[in-house]
């Protein structure tokens, strides 16, 4: 086991996992969409950084997801945590410039998947500003085709309410959940 596997078990379930669930009291449906082993894309709305956190727990098995280098290389205390949060759970940074830029974390994630990992992608490229369903970015169908695996499209409800863009401290009376659809091909 990974020293990043170790950490996301330890977040997962000591750490962030009991706590979310005692607060929020998430709500699943679709659950046996999940395939117990093998690659899989996990693609999702994005309406809050919370997102980020409800996913994992929601789901039994590790998703590593694809993040904004932004998490990884800002500079300030609060964001050397997040990016040694987001490094020890194992997610990939993504250069979000445009073009060709990329490239790399699109090869990362079809390495990751020929390697039977569930990988995590919000194909809009960011968080809704409105809570809309915004076009895709074309990543998901790349690696898909490239790694010939299934995408299991999935949705998060409620969690721009638990924490709005621009607010640090979290909304406690919100009913949260996740839908997991059946896998594409």
């Amino acid at each position: 086991m990974s020293e990043g596997d170790k950490v996301y078990r330890f977040l997962k379930n000591v750490a962030l996992g009991p706590l979310v669930e005692l607060t929020f009291h998430p709500w699943i449906e679709g659950m046996a969409n999940i395939p117990s082993q093998g690659s899989a894309i996990v693609a999702s709305n994005h309406l809050s950084f919370s997102d980020s956190i409800f996913l994992p727990i929601a789901f039994p098995r590790k998703i590593t997801f694809l993040a904004k280098a932004e998490y990884f290389n800002a500079p300030g205390i609060k964001c050397k945590a997040t990016a040694a949060f987001f490094s020890g759970v194992g997610q990939v940074p993504v250069d979000r410039t445009g073009g060709n830029a990329g490239t790399a974390a699109i090869a990362t994630g079809v390495r990751l998947l020929r390697e039977g990992h569930l990988l995590g992608i919000y194909p809009e490229g960011t968080r809704s500003p409105d809570g809309r369903l915004y076009r895709g970015k074309t990543g998901v169908a790349r690696m898909a085709l490239e790694a010939r695996v299934p995408v299991i499209p999935c949705a998060v409800i409620n969690t721009d309410k638990v924490q709005p863009v621009g607010r640090t401290r979290p909304n406690f009376n919100v009913d949260v959940g996740v839908r997991i659809g059946e896998p594409l091909d």
